[in-house]
């Protein structure tokens, strides 16, 4: 098996750039560890050097200890809070543009789903009963909930990203990476900041944070931000703009330090999100196996509707459903670290609680088909992690811990059809699909809760073999437990006019309105569990070659948890539910990574090489059949995927002038084995057989659609083979208003090439490649004042985020998502 080679920009050279806050990502991979006290006069050097040049270091808590970024044998990169802001990233989402290799993807807050290489989560709406691959951990403090992704970063020091698994080093197992949030602590000096953003869009965002003493042994830190935009969608039936931006966040920190071996830190948030939001609108119609009156065209013109664009990008809708994206989150945290024996002992303690109220449109039109899809849902977590970190002698670090965590997840969620479903969801020959009364009000209530219980122990060890080689194995037992319960209650009207429950064995049980009924919801109740142990395992091998270029290899053997369906499962044909798909298996994990980092140049260049080879058995995918009670999909183990890649980043800082980066990934990705999976639209619809597909013609009365399809060797869903992060700043010294600084301009981009958008491949909803670039002009003082101009999507690029073809029905309207337009503003900030 061959492995391919990866490449990221070296955290030492671009250190420089973050600190003349220039928009460098400072990346880093797995390197050797910190060198032993015997190299005295390596030492020596290494300190003298960092005297010299004060800002090349970066402090990362990776290893759950304060050190080197340059020390850590992990992939990671880090991004501090001046280059988030110069850069106009002030979410996860928008994090997305300085890395390549991670990607976001969200519908609304719930629906959102964090990949790195991208591994992490299955492309789609989401199931409560899975875990993230992908951690997000804010002040150690790990967040169930992906939600978090897309509130606004609140007085943060810097992000880091730790890609590859990390279940022998954090609380949560984690097989794709994790994102490690770090928030700026209570200063005994005080301290201050605050920044203005206006721009086009109606665009309003304001930070504000300080920090001070209360006494000798006792701090305070206080933060708040907001923002809003008007919607980049203007809805025709409502008069209003819909997709906006309306965020508040607060943070309050209290820090304790009775001595210099004991600090306590108390620390709580509220944040609220309330858009009217979030439309997906009419991208593309793609014809299915169904006949030609039972799709896009015939369904719309027998109802005289026609959406109001066929582009996109006129970024027009008439959804007639109420919007609503409404999420309260937040919590309280207790952090104790006590100097004691040979490391720093640490206990975290938290509870956090998500809220959220949502309203949407699932059937993407001004026609109403389908009147509520929404899925209100209260989530409560408890965490507790207990670690300690230090050092036995000079040879040898070590992190050792255990963690665990409870959530539960309360939702009441609602469907109900309306007077256009009849004819839209119902076969047109049938004379029930001329009669609105049939589906008109037809009601699924559903009550699903979920309780989920997860405790572990882990510990890494990092042996200095020689000077040269350390030895760096680490080890995870994990337990969870999850229980749910799914309780649909379908309510319909019979045909002599009566509210009736549908079921299938009821007194109306044979009543052709009660049967078609059935066909679209139908009621269901289930109780999944899964229970389990795993264990997790890695090695990592980190050698120095020379002061400037360390070589790693690493292998983990982990386990992602197994999960249980809670949006539903396909039916029977005697209407009782397959609880064989009430739960998934746990995927396996092989991960392979190698790699060199290098540094040139007196240390003003960097350029790293790094591969990695990942695969998982078991793989867990979201998927549909062709019930249409299953709007949500649900849970399935495909047999195997890969996905290996290369990344290449350089970075260079000639001078205090001048900064550049470019950062670059090939990412080649597959199922590997998916015998039984959902077919794409263009396949799906029509007359259901067994083994090959019969050929027929799309749209054509009685084509014939396999029961599912082989998609081995076939794309992954959200990954590019290509893509691309770069950008560089240059400044002059220059005096304003009698006021000395510097006058800089900037600019930052990224690409990515073509990507799949359905978790079958599908002709419809490939999203073509895009690069979008950002300029920036500004002046900044060296006491703290910095004001700048800056756009954003420079070209007005038109792209979409995301194409959906499970809009209901097969009826092969493809809703999408598009980016953000061309945007432009005006930043004020000042520290003091």
């Amino acid at each position: 098996m061959s492995i391919s080679f990866t490449a990221r920009t070296s955290v030492a050279a671009l250190a420089f750039a973050l600190a003349s806050q220039a928009p460098a990502i400072a990346a880093d991979t797995h390197g050797a560890a910190a060198e032993a006290a015997s190299e005295a006069d390596v030492q020596a050097d290494a300190v003298a050097e960092a005297e010299q040049q004060p800002d090349n270091v970066i402090i990362v808590s990776a290893r759950r200890r304060d050190e080197s970024s340059q020390d850590v044998p992990i992939a990671l990169s880090v991004v501090d809070v001046t280059t988030l802001d110069n850069t106009g990233s002030f979410n996860v989402s928008r994090l997305t543009q300085l890395q390549p290799t991670l990607q976001f993807y969200s519908s609304n807050p719930r629906n959102s789903a964090i990949n790195i290489r991208g591994l992490g989560a299955p492309f789609g709406l989401t199931n409560d009963g899975i875990e993230q691959g992908v951690g997000i951990y804010i002040d150690d403090v790990f967040v169930g909930r992906v939600a978090v992704a897309t509130l606004d970063f609140l007085d943060i020091a810097q992000v880091e990203t730790l890609r590859g698994p990390q279940g022998t080093l954090y609380g949560k197992n984690t097989t794709a990476g994790a994102i490690n949030i770090t928030s700026k602590e209570p200063s005994f000096d005080f301290e201050g900041r605050a920044e203005v953003t206006a721009g086009n869009l109606e665009f309003r965002q304001a930070k504000a944070s300080v920090s001070g003493p209360l006494s000798d042994n006792l701090a305070v830190r206080f933060g708040v931000a907001t923002t809003d935009r008007r919607g980049t969608i203007f809805n025709v039936a409502t008069g209003t703009n819909v997709n906006e931006l309306n965020n508040l966040g607060v943070r309050g920190t209290l820090l304790w330090k009775p001595s210099d071996s004991l600090k306590v830190t108390l620390a709580g948030d509220y944040n609220r999100q309330n858009p009217e939001c979030c439309a997906q609108i009419y991208a593309r119609y793609g014809s299915t196996q169904r006949p030609a009156n039972r799709q896009f065209p015939a369904l719309s013109a027998a109802f005289g509707y026609a959406p109001p664009s066929l582009n996109a990008f006129d970024r027009v809708t008439d959804v007639d459903a109420e919007l609503s994206a409404k999420s309260i989150l937040g919590g309280a945290s207790l952090k104790v670290e006590w100097d004691v024996g040979p490391g720093t002992l640490t206990s975290v303690s938290a509870w956090r609680f998500w809220d959220w109220t949502p309203s949407n449109d699932r059937d993407f039109t001004g026609l109403p088909i389908t009147l509520k899809v929404n899925n209100p849902s209260q989530q409560e977590q408890f965490t507790q992690e207990v670690r300690y970190a230090g050092s036995l002698g000079d040879r040898v670090d070590f992190v050792a811990g255990v963690f665990g965590f409870y959530q539960t997840i309360d939702t009441q969620g609602i469907q109900e059809q309306g007077p256009a479903a009849s004819r839209w969801l119902l076969n047109p020959t049938s004379p029930l699909a001329n009669n609105p009364a049939v589906l008109n009000g037809l009601v699924a209530n559903n009550t699903i809760g979920f309780k989920n219980t997860s405790v572990a122990a882990f510990g890494q060890l990092s042996w200095k073999v020689t000077d040269a080689l350390t030895i760096q194995p680490g080890i995870r037992i994990n337990y969870d437990k999850k229980t749910g319960s799914y309780n649909s209650v379908v309510t319909g009207t019979a045909s002599n006019g009566t509210r009736q429950l549908v079921t299938f064995n009821g007194p109306f049980a044979n009543d052709p309105w009660i049967v078609a009924q059935r066909g679209v919801l139908a009621p269901q109740f289930f109780e999944p569990e899964f229970s389990d142990w795993n264990l997790s395992y890695d090695l990592t091998l980190a050698y120095r070659v020379s002061d400037d270029v360390r070589a790693y290899a690493t292998y983990a053997k982990t386990f992602k948890t197994g999960g249980i369906n809670l949006s539903g499962v396909p039916n029977d044909a005697a209407g009782n539910p397959l609880l064989a798909a009430g739960s998934v298996a746990p995927e396996k994990v092989d991960h392979f990574e190698v790699g060199l980092k290098t540094q040139f140049w007196d240390r003003r260049a960097t350029l790293n090489l790094a591969g990695f080879w990942t695969e998982i058995g078991d793989y867990q995918a979201t998927v549909n059949n062709g019930q249409l009670g299953v709007l949500r999909g649900y849970l399935a183990n495909a047999g195997k995927v890969r996905v290996r890649g290369i990344e290449a980043d350089f970075s260079v800082r000639p001078s205090e002038r001048f900064t550049a980066y470019v950062s670059g990934a090939y990412t080649d990705h597959e199922y590997v084995r998916f015998v039984d999976a959902p077919c794409p639209p263009e396949l799906a619809g029509g007359t259901t057989v067994t083994g090959t597909q019969v050929p027929g013609a799309p749209g054509v009365p009685g084509a014939l659609s396999p029961a599912n399809c082989d998609i081995s060797d076939q794309w992954l869903p959200g990954i590019s083979n290509w893509a691309f992060s770069y950008g560089a700043e240059a400044n002059a010294p220059a005096s304003i208003f009698g006021l000395d600084g510097f006058a800089y301009i900037g600019f930052d981009g990224n690409y990515r090439s073509k990507f799949s958008s359905n978790p079958s491949r599908s002709i419809y909803t490939d999203i073509d490649g895009y690069a979008l670039t950002n300029f920036r002009l500004g002046y900044r003082t060296d006491d703290g004042l910095n004001v700048f101009a800056w756009v954003r999507n420079a070209f007005d690029v038109n792209y979409f985020e995301q194409l959906a073809a499970n809009t209901g029905g097969n009826t092969g309207l493809i809703a999408g998502q598009p980016g953000d337009p061309r945007t432009f503003g005006l930043t004020l900030a000042s520290s003091f």
